[in-house]
């Protein structure tokens, strides 16, 4: 089938790619055209494990295509519709950009062409799509909503592996065409669900405020563990084995980031007031996290009696997870800026976020000094703070840290360490919700 992918951020160039990989005609646009260039000579412009070799490949082998104009559009039998969709403090999700690309590809539409929604759009936007195409062409088209379920850091193997595929559409055939896009992907298992439009939009927002609501319960249990005495790790452990519970999305940390949670969480909320309701519980989600993302902070003040005035910190990690160079709504920059306002020098390490990170900072006037290695970084500072569960974090020399360290502090943001190892070695040592003894 041939495809056409409108934009070429996360969502938009893993799929493209993994659509080409499974032998579709795919053409990926971008109204960056040095972007597109960079692309066209194999560099990927994100940071996404596995996705450069694969992207490499199927452009090399003549299945995926990279364009800053609308012209693949014309023989395109689907158009997807990739592009962000920022949202206010509010919530409010700004489709600008969906509109946009609308205007651009009504010209190169055909009878039959199909619109797929991709980008993650307020309950009743596919709706809206299809009245103002229809307000700008005579053409026959549908408009179909298929929510992406990607994981930055695994979203290749997301994308090529899914546990479902969310297919909403008014019409049968419409409906079926997609089901037929993604038939290599049902070999084994019949993924695809189909619904309406508007239940597809509900249900990628409900699922990623679900799994945020987790998050934030055991961030809240964590302090709660803190408080009383108990270890949030042998809670966790004990819960999680309850199959109606699961394991996943149960570790405490310092809060949720990136460019999905916040912005969904936000979403629903103000989809619920537009409506004249109140989404309560995931507005409650929404204020754990904001405190989350101060708590650990709020040991070191503790701890330095709340006097951190020309002290100097680090952070190993800034990107929001592990696995990517994103750093929207990384609980880093909260840390960074209360360190700051609080007087202390934040110096920082990350393997791919750092340059973003810095960058950022910088935008925001919050001095912080880079470091290539993340020992360097330590010499001389009055604490460590654990911010992402990179792999190179989780098994350090603890003497090369101790010996760096002016004192031997962790404040450990991930949990990742064993607590009696590193007490036993002469650290003081915070966690979120660990029983320190």
């Amino acid at each position: 089938m041939k495809l056409s992918i409108i934009g070429t951020g996360y969502v938009g160039l893993v799929t493209g790619t993994c659509f080409a990989e499974m032998g579709h005609d795919v053409t990926c646009i971008d109204i960056d055209a040095a972007k597109v260039e960079r692309m066209k000579k194999g560099e990927c412009p994100i940071y996404e494990p596995g996705l450069e070799p694969l992207m490499q490949s199927n452009y090399k082998e003549g299945r995926l295509h990279f364009a800053n104009n609308y012209d693949s559009v014309t023989k395109a039998e689907a158009i997807f519709l990739a592009v962000g969709t920022p949202s206010s403090d509010d919530g409010q999700a700004d489709l600008k950009y969906v509109f946009g690309a609308c205007d651009s590809i009504i010209p190169y539409l055909q009878d039959g062409s199909i619109v797929v929604v991709k980008s993650t759009v307020p309950v009743g936007t596919g709706n809206k799509v299809r009245e103002y195409i229809k307000g700008k062409t005579n053409k026959k088209f549908y408009v179909v909503n298929n929510p992406e379920f990607l994981k930055e850091g695994s979203a290749v193997d997301d994308f090529m592996k899914p546990e479902r595929i969310i297919i909403g559409a008014q019409e049968i055939e419409a409906a079926q065409r997609i089901d037929d896009l993604y038939e290599p992907f049902n070999r084994q298992v019949k993924r695809t669900i189909h619904m309406s439009n508007i239940s597809a939009e509900m249900t990628k927002y409900a699922a990623n405020c679900f799994l945020a609501t987790k998050i934030s319960f055991m961030n809240e249990v964590a302090r709660l563990c803190d408080i009383v005495g108990a270890d949030v790790e042998e809670v966790r452990h004990g819960i999680s084995t309850d199959s109606r519970i699961g394991s996943q999305f149960l570790y405490p940390g310092p809060g949720y980031g990136g460019s999905c949670f916040p912005k969904d969480v936000k979403a629903l909320v103000f989809t619920a007031k537009e409506h004249g309701a109140r989404f309560k519980i995931v507005e409650a989600v929404e204020e754990v996290n904001k405190e989350q993302k101060k708590y650990l902070v709020s040991k070191v003040k503790k701890h330095f009696k709340d006097d951190l005035k020309g002290k100097t910190f680090v952070l190993w990690g800034t990107a929001f997870k592990a696995n990517t160079d994103d750093i929207r709504e990384t609980p880093a920059i909260d840390t960074a800026i209360a360190l700051h306002q609080a007087g202390a020098k934040v110096r920082f390490h990350d393997p791919e976020a750092a340059d973003n990170f810095e960058k950022l900072m910088g935008q925001m006037n919050i001095p912080v000094d880079q470091f290539e290695n993340k020992y360097d970084a330590l010499n001389g500072a009055d604490g460590l703070l654990i911010i992402t569960e990179w792999k190179q974090y989780r098994a350090p020399d603890f003497e090369e840290i101790k010996s760096r360290l002016k004192t031997p502090i962790i404040f450990d943001g991930r949990n990742l360490y064993n607590t009696k190892k590193v007490l036993e070695m002469g650290f003081t040592y915070y966690a979120i919700g660990k029983a320190i003894k």
